[in-house]
């Protein structure tokens, strides 16, 4: 009799062991169902663009030479006037806000408007592009934290009226780019513009290209 009553007991033992790993098991469960639930359903990578050493670094990173390119990409946009800066400047905004910070689409806005009402953009034709040889360095991104950078640009700002050429300067422009993940479709970068991180620099006189005298039968 005693030999099947610790038959029983150890069976009830058994039983409870069972339903505690269960219990276990189930709680573990949920657990991994909500840390799965609440991860993130697309993340972003930014990869440096020379891979042929191989790259690793953490997700979260982003290389010195993508904040840069954006940088330059961004301002080079915006600094693109094809026809009339007085109708060019407030579209570009327009058009790139996704990649801007507030503050700095509103401070873009009122220099616009600004030059604009004085009558400075009228028929003003822009382009902006870097001065060769005074590209990307290792100097060209500060990294201040993981979100915030400052990126130094070495360009060459072309003007024109009327076709003819105006105006041409060289200029260091220091800007600033944030971490700036929220509309993933309108802005699949991540960072955003926030203007400027100190004040421009002119770095050379150019001289403005002017059209020789024409002489002949057909000047």
């Amino acid at each position: 009799m005693s030999r099947f009553r610790h038959a029983l007991q150890n069976r009830d033992q058994h039983i409870r062991t069972l339903r505690v790993t269960c219990g276990v098991l189930l709680l573990l469960l949920l657990v991994t169902l909500g840390g799965w639930m609440t991860a993130p359903d697309r993340l972003t990578l930014h990869i440096p663009p020379d891979l042929r050493t191989g790259s690793t670094r953490p997700w979260w990173e982003v290389p010195a030479p993508t904040v840069y390119s954006f940088a330059f990409y961004i301002f080079q946009q915006l600094n693109a006037w094809p026809k009339s800066g007085a109708e060019d400047y407030p579209a570009k905004i327009a058009a790139l806000s996704p990649y801007l910070t507030p503050a700095c689409k509103s401070f873009l806005e009122a220099d616009a408007k600004t030059r604009t009402d004085s009558g400075e953009l009228a028929g003003r034709v822009r382009v902006v592009y870097e001065i060769p040889g005074r590209g990307y360095t290792g100097s060209s991104v500060t990294v201040y934290d993981r979100d915030n950078w400052g990126v130094r640009l070495d360009v060459v700002a072309d003007e024109y009226f009327q076709a003819e050429p105006v105006k041409r300067a060289l200029v260091r422009f220091p800007l600033k780019v944030v971490r700036w993940s929220g509309d993933a479709e309108r802005n699949p970068f991540g960072l955003a513009l926030d203007c400027y991180d100190g004040v421009p620099q002119r770095l050379e006189a150019a001289p403005v290209a002017t059209k020789p005298a024409q002489q002949g039968v057909f000047q």
